[in-house]
């Protein structure tokens, strides 16, 4: 059975980075890339073990789609919009691995998840953060993203939501 949602092209965003949709091999690096970055800020939920340990079930097959950034001959980058319903998808799991930070690949990540988004008809991504990863804030913040007031109990560890409208 074909996946849905994945392409066999890539994005070539600039000549030492590349952006590769979902494919089942990369998987690891959703997992490895993302528990750097929450298990050094945070600690690891039962969602997001869902999330990073089959990517393929919880995310794409679901109607969402997982891109990851090559720079360098390594992955070293990730992020994912999870299908919502009605026009509705969240970004998660944006990280990028210390060393390549500074590199505008999380710029070139978010781009390619608001890009496919709108191509697939959204209506609205929503995003959930920590006022504690403030790059991670600004980046979205450049990126269109608005603050919008936070509902309860979404998610332990997040003070900080925000969106894009179309």
């Amino acid at each position: 059975m074909p996946l849905p949602n994945t392409e066999t092209r890539y994005i070539r965003t600039m000549v030492d980075v590349t952006i590769h949709p979902f494919r089942p091999e990369l998987a690891p690096y959703f997992l490895q890339i993302n528990r750097q970055w929450i298990e050094s800020f945070f600690s690891m939920e039962p969602f997001d073990r869902e999330q990073l340990e089959d990517p393929l079930k919880s995310i794409v097959l679901t109607g969402g789609q997982v891109w990851f950034a090559e720079w360098q001959g390594n992955m070293v980058g990730t992020v994912a919009v999870k299908a919502l319903g009605d026009g509705t998808f969240e970004l998660i799991k944006m990280g990028v691995l210390p060393e390549a930070q500074g590199q505008k690949i999380g710029w070139k990540l978010g781009q390619a998840a608001i890009a496919w988004t709108k191509e697939k008809g959204a209506t609205k991504i929503v995003l959930y953060s920590h006022s504690i990863l403030a790059p991670a804030i600004a980046l979205y913040k450049k990126l269109g993203f608005r603050e919008t007031p936070i509902e309860c109990g979404k998610y332990a560890r997040c003070d900080v939501k925000m969106e894009i409208v179309f």
